[in-house]
């Protein structure tokens, strides 16, 4: 080890403590990213800890890659450099909740799963619900933009976080949104950061708005004859009276991995309200379904979170994120159905989505690395003629070596999120390579 490397570890020891700084290689495997080990595991129990850790990486030149949950490191390009992982998972402390106002304040570390513990007494919830979300922290929700199918009703975390507290690139601490004290002008901070990858700075700190839980929620399956039917019946829900917090479709791969009936394709729906209001819109979506030549079979409780398990990527799947215009849910299964025929005639394809606004989940299995990128190829071009889009969301590093995984995107925008790197992270100390175009 050279005199400036010890330097430079003593240094972070100095920030975090010893116990706070791995430098072995156990820690430094364990938290590679695409099979490349850092140098350090730093981590701060503070974001005044953070903000000095960042700061000595600026300085010194060194690539930091913050790290939550751990659940979406497979997300864009594999990183140029990896120098430090910043270990958020200590930064769990509750800041400030206010129950009456529906907001709380909260530290980037702390999972979903205590989040939600914290708030269930008050029968209040952060409606988000993408795969694996009990154990994913709040930072790692909100730098990969993660949601579920409760988006249908509640959006995404676009529409819920008020306020943020993160770390810039040269370690300065900064507030955007709500209870700002030292403000970025001219920019919507909270939104940049949402999908960000963490390349525009470290959170440190969400302030978010929180809803009341339903008295009661129900849920059901419509089981159709075809995708085209299947269609059919989300816009007519779409279009009804019927408040539904989820409207997913499923095709027959993925119910399937279920333990429902399973169809050519399958809608679940869930309504949260009033006993009587659910039970009344329960009604007339079984009425709908029976309209359309469907069967509606109710589902328990547990459904959604057996639902999560069943639907999140295994060691051996690859998943893309699929993006079209609403209303278009037949043509896209049977766009992702053709490329899988023709590029990968092996493969088994579980599709998944909030239907109401044409975001698919397609979970891959069985194909070669040249394989998923053919199909990712075809897929991607087809949507792309819609202005839709397609994102490996996790896969083999190769594959994401063959084929962009964020994909192609017009040379205006692609300026303005330059212009907004460059702004932020001159420098391109914060995830480097990672995001759309290598950024």
């Amino acid at each position: 080890m050279s005199v400036a490397t010890r330097s430079i570890a003593e240094t972070f020891v100095t920030i975090v403590g010893r116990e706070g700084v791995r430098a072995d290689d156990e820690a430094r495997a364990a938290a590679a990213v695409d099979g490349q080990p850092p140098r350090w595991v730093v981590c701060p129990v503070s974001i005044d800890q953070l903000s000095r850790v960042v700061a000595l990486a600026h300085d010194e030149g060194l690539a930091v890659v913050p790290r939550g949950g751990g659940h979406a490191l497979e997300l864009g390009n594999p990183p140029t450099r990896v120098d430090v992982v910043a270990d958020l998972s200590s930064l769990v402390r509750v800041v400030e909740y206010n129950p009456d106002d529906l907001t709380i304040t909260a530290e980037a570390g702390i999972s979903a799963g205590a989040l939600a513990a914290l708030l269930a007494p008050h029968r209040q919830f952060l409606p988000l619900d993408p795969p694996g979300l009990i154990s994913r922290t709040l930072g790692g929700v909100t730098a990969t933009n993660a949601s579920g199918p409760l988006r249908a009703r509640y959006g995404t975390m676009r529409d819920l976080l008020l306020g943020v507290r993160f770390v810039q690139a040269d370690g300065v601490v900064t507030w955007g949104g709500s209870k700002v004290v030292k403000s970025v002008s001219g920019y919507d901070v909270p939104k940049l950061m949402v999908g960000a990858l963490g390349t525009l700075g470290v959170l440190g700190e969400l302030t978010l708005r929180l809803h009341p839980r339903p008295d009661v929620e129900g849920s059901w399956l419509v089981l159709l004859p075809s995708t085209q039917a299947a269609q059919g019946l989300v816009e007519r829900i779409v279009d009804s009276p019927l408040q539904p917090n989820r409207i997913e479709f499923f095709n027959d791969r993925a119910l399937e991995s279920l333990p429902v009936e399973t169809a050519v394709a399958g809608v679940a729906v869930s309504i949260g309200s009033v006993v009587e209001a659910v039970r009344e819109q329960g009604e007339r979506l079984v009425t709908m379904a029976k309209a359309a030549g469907a069967r509606t079979v109710p589902l328990p409780d547990e459904f959604w979170s057996v639902a999560d398990r069943a639907l999140t990527a295994e060691r051996h799947e690859s998943a893309l994120q699929v993006a079209v215009v609403a209303g278009r849910l037949a043509d896209t299964e049977r766009a992702i159905t053709e490329a899988v025929r023709t590029a990968a005639p092996g493969a088994q394809v579980r599709i998944s989505g909030c239907a109401a606004v044409g975001t698919f989940r397609v979970l891959v299995g069985g194909a070669s690395v040249a394989e998923a990128a053919a199909m990712v190829t075809r897929v991607r071009a087809w949507a792309t003629e819609l202005g839709g889009s397609v994102v490996v969301a996790s896969g083999p590093a190769e594959l994401r070596k063959a084929v962009d995984p964020w994909g192609p995107i017009d040379p205006g925008p692609f300026a303005l999120m330059r212009a907004l790197r460059d702004e932020f992270d001159p420098k391109r100390v914060l995830n480097p390579g990672r995001y759309v175009g290598g950024l």
